[in-house]
């Protein structure tokens, strides 16, 4: 979340950045502000209530010391004045914090200054492109029919067991599933990223740190009779890792790698680009997770950049870079890069990855900090990106490959496979 003095010393500023990700916040700075301000004369006149108590307080027992009992028991009913109203003003103060904290939480991530206006996905700018597009011949099939003709993939079967969005891998299709997890996760530890496996459920402290709450509630499993969310990444629990975490200087850089399973409900998504693996319910990832001090965190961007394109490059997929517009950029990052990649039998391009830096706005919901050099803390940066997530990598791959024989699988990761085709 954004900082309350940030916004307080910035209101104009805050309120036109917001607009670049079409958020109105006309209403609420102003309103935070306001409420900024209560909550400070509050607790000035808490403080000031409980040091007059506890100087009183003193006073009396010296005036019973001294026999005064007259003017000390008249002090008494003085300090019990001030105890009730010293309830009274730590009452308006809590209920106070809560309304700031609500109205917080509703304020998205300010956008970078590289980040362009725009309403949606389709005034995102494409950056640059990268390999050839296959020249497939008539009798190209979409990677959902090519799973059934090869038995490598079963929606149906998925969904008589779950629902739609939840298919069941097969034979090499599952096979080709965890070679691509493994390949994923062998590059990211061979550049010094630590793997965790984290919980697939996490609770509504971690969903909050990371702004998948109050933002993203309607798009997430919610567990009611335990009140644990089914995570949509595992940037979440992976992040959350850090919460109230004092970090110091020899600890960065910090880098982890997860696979995980992902759930998403997906609301509203229909149409012919859902169909097969394009949009999924419940979906393998391997994500890559930072923390950074704040100097460090763009260089650390590039650098997660970099190790996206080489995954895409050694698969062999045709690949573009995209820089997200205002209207496109989550919530809760500041700066976000996709990449896309040129599904053949469907003619259209595919994400299969973001990359975000999210600057201090999770490390202020999350308390994640570090001591500096001169011994004071402040907040850290973290950032996280997919590298990569599977459904539309493997979609990809079962069109571009295809061949009259089989499906050719990408030479890196026949060492996993241990097949060279499926046919």
């Amino acid at each position: 979340m954004l900082q309350v003095n940030y916004i307080a010393e910035n209101q104009q500023e805050v309120i036109e950045k917001l607009r670049i990700k079409n958020f109105d916040a006309s209403q609420i700075v102003p309103q935070l502000v306001e409420l900024n301000k209560q909550r400070k004369n509050l607790q000035r006149e808490l403080d000031d209530s409980l040091s007059e108590s506890n100087k009183m307080a003193k006073s009396i027992g010296q005036l019973f010391k001294e026999g005064k009992a007259q003017e000390a028991n008249e002090m008494k009913g003085r300090s019990a004045e001030l105890k009730e109203l010293g309830k009274k003003l730590a009452d308006d103060l809590q209920q106070t914090e809560i309304k700031l904290k609500e109205a917080i939480l509703l304020l998205p991530n300010i956008p970078h200054p590289s980040v362009a206006p725009g309403k949606g996905e389709e005034e995102n700018e494409v950056l640059s492109n990268h390999g050839n597009i296959p020249e497939l011949g008539a009798n190209k099939l979409p990677h959902w029919e090519l799973a059934k003709k090869y038995d490598i993939i079963d929606f149906d079967l998925g969904a008589k067991l779950t629902g739609g969005g939840f298919p069941v891998y097969k034979g090499k299709g599952a096979k080709l599933q965890r070679a691509l997890i493994n390949f994923f996760l062998d590059m990211a530890i061979d550049k010094g990223y630590n793997e965790v496996i984290p919980p697939l459920m996490v609770n509504e402290d971690s969903a909050y740190g990371t702004g998948q709450l109050p933002d993203k509630e309607g798009q997430m499993y919610h567990i009611t009779a335990d009140n644990l969310y089914m995570i949509p990444t595992a940037e979440v629990p992976v992040t959350n890792i850090y919460r109230n975490v004092i970090l110091k200087e020899g600890d960065f850089p910090v880098k982890n790698v997860a696979y995980s399973a992902c759930f998403r409900r997906e609301a509203g998504s229909y149409g012919k680009h859902v169909r097969g693996l394009n949009r999924l319910h419940q979906f393998d990832k391997v994500e890559i997770v930072q923390v950074q001090k704040p100097e460090n965190s763009y260089d650390t961007l590039e650098e997660m950049k970099n190790h996206v394109k080489s995954l895409l490059e050694a698969l062999g997929l045709p690949y573009r870079e995209l820089r997200l517009c205002g209207g496109d950029t989550s919530f809760t990052a500041a700066l976000t890069f996709d990449y896309e990649v040129y599904s053949a039998g469907q003619e259209r391009w595919l994400e299969v990855s973001s990359v975000s830096n999210f600057e201090n706005f999770q490390a202020n919901r999350l308390k994640l900090r570090y001591r500096g050099e001169n011994g004071k803390t402040q907040l850290a940066h973290t950032l996280n990106g997919s590298a990569l997530a599977l459904p539309r990598i493997l979609a990809a791959l079962l069109e571009n490959n295809q061949t009259e024989k089989g499906i050719v699988i990408p030479e890196v990761l026949q060492a996993y496979t241990q097949f060279d085709i499926i046919n």
